[in-house]
């Protein structure tokens, strides 16, 4: 071989080492698992609808994409499944929905400590370092909105009592700016909130509870629909006609057409949280991590107020919520 031959040769080599170097590593397959709460209620049923959805639509697309889904009936369970999703189904991309705060923070922060990328979903960790992103509804809104509007319907003057879903950063969230607004207003009082656990009956039992020691309650606030049909039930049942607004929260289809009929004077307004925020957290995880790319550190959906005016905005009857 000439020394013009092997020069030709040396600087093909060395131009297409470069240009090896210079592409872009392709993005690995993606295996993201799905941890979040069986379909204990309504909401619940909404999120397993929408993950499941999810699934379908993004497999369909994404050739090297993978999704497990698992569902947990508590928090522990929910521990277990993750662990697993991490040593036996080898995920390297989660989105979790955790069933509780507090328990769930070190469970996930050990699966992010073996390299995975984590989106938390709706109920927060009590450490941020354990996510790399989170995806939620308004919270503060969600507990602001309610609280302004029944602060305006009982003219600044009344007492008031509330139900709580469980132990939450974001149920901590919707308490605190609810009581907020209420402190403006030194003439309402909030006379009991107590946790119902996001359930019917035991919000139910909660309200019979309320109806009991209370013998003039102008407004109940449940944080989430499902408590506020358990607490309509208790007071049907009671048969109290002391109760001018019962305000729910997240907008179940049930509830909005309540507000589109216009037929029971003390269900006037919810504010929005709808359940398809899994859909997207999913879709924007699986998304960004077959690019090889990261999300926001945070994403806020907004929750509003539905009333009569826009009400038919928010009604899904095809929907389990």
């Amino acid at each position: 071989m000439s020394t013009k031959t092997r020069r030709a040769v040396l600087l093909a080599t060395v131009a297409a080492g470069l240009a090896y170097a210079a592409a872009p590593a392709a993005a690995e397959p993606v295996h993201l698992g799905v941890s979040i709460p069986a379909a204990t209620h309504s909401f619940m049923g909404g999120i397993n609808y929408w993950a499941n959805q999810a699934k379908k639509d993004l497999e369909a697309k994404h050739k090297d994409l993978k999704i497990t889904i698992r569902t947990a009936a508590n928090a522990t369970e929910q521990a277990n499944q993750l662990q697993d999703l991490s040593t036996v189904s080898r995920i390297n991309a989660l989105v979790v929905f955790p069933f509780e705060s507090a328990a769930l923070t070190r469970p996930v922060a050990n699966v992010k400590a073996k390299g995975t990328y984590v989106t938390v979903v709706d109920r927060g960790l009590t450490d941020t370092s354990a996510q790399d992103a989170y995806v939620a509804g308004d919270n503060t809104a969600f507990g602001k909105v309610p609280a302004e509007y029944i602060a305006k319907t009982l003219g600044g003057k009344g007492n008031v009592v509330a139900l709580r879903g469980i132990p939450t950063t974001l149920d901590n969230e919707r308490m605190d700016a609810f009581s907020a607004v209420l402190k403006q207003h030194p003439d309402i009082k909030l006379l009991d909130a107590k946790y119902a656990n996001w359930n019917r009956d035991d919000a139910y039992k909660v309200t019979q509870d309320f109806l009991t020691r209370f013998k003039d309650i102008d407004a109940f606030w449940a944080a989430d629909d499902d408590m506020a049909f358990g607490a309509i039930r208790a007071i049907e049942q009671a048969g109290r006609k002391d109760i001018k607004v019962i305000f729910g929260g997240a907008g179940a289809k049930d509830m909005v057409k309540l507000i589109i009929d216009g037929k029971d004077p003390r269900i006037q307004a919810n504010v929005s949280y709808s359940p398809k925020f899994i859909y997207d957290a999913v879709k924007l995880t699986a998304e960004a991590r077959l690019k090889g790319e990261k999300l926001p550190a945070t994403t806020i959906i907004p929750s509003v107020l539905i009333d009569k005016s826009n009400a038919k905005d928010f009604y899904f009857p095809d929907s389990p919520f």
